[in-house]
């Protein structure tokens, strides 16, 4: 079992910035794939980004693709996603996800955090 834990929510103006970083721990000697997910209020969770275990292979939601960065330190078993340009269309409930191979389903994924939430004003 592997644990997640989101971090770095908060409210930010738009156009502002903010880091969240996802924290894993329990069976975490397997190489895991981690993907960022996002669900606003009465829409469907979707894909906002995904990075490989080596952290050579990465994939972005066109909505976000130029803004969000994502990196890995694998040492501290921590995924980070830096969000730059913040606009209120990012607003949601940001979840962090973990399995083996990379992929943009949310079906695909094993594991979940508990999610963080971002709130970008106007």
């Amino acid at each position: 079992q592997v644990q997640l834990v989101e971090s770095g929510g908060g409210l930010v103006q738009a156009g502002g910035s903010l880091r969240l970083s996802c924290a894993a721990s329990g069976r975490t000697d397997s190489n895991y794939a981690m993907g960022w997910f996002r669900q606003a209020p009465g829409k469907e969770r979707e894909f906002v980004v995904v990075i490989s275990w080596s952290g050579g292979t990465t994939y972005y939601a066109d909505s976000v693709k130029g803004r969000f960065i994502i990196t890995r330190a694998n040492a501290k078993n921590t995924v980070y996603l830096q969000m730059n340009s913040l606009k209120p269309e990012d607003t949601a409930v940001y979840y962090c996800a973990a399995r083996d191979l990379v992929s943009t389903s949310s079906y695909d994924y094993h594991y979940w955090g508990q999610g963080t939430q971002v709130t970008v004003s106007s």
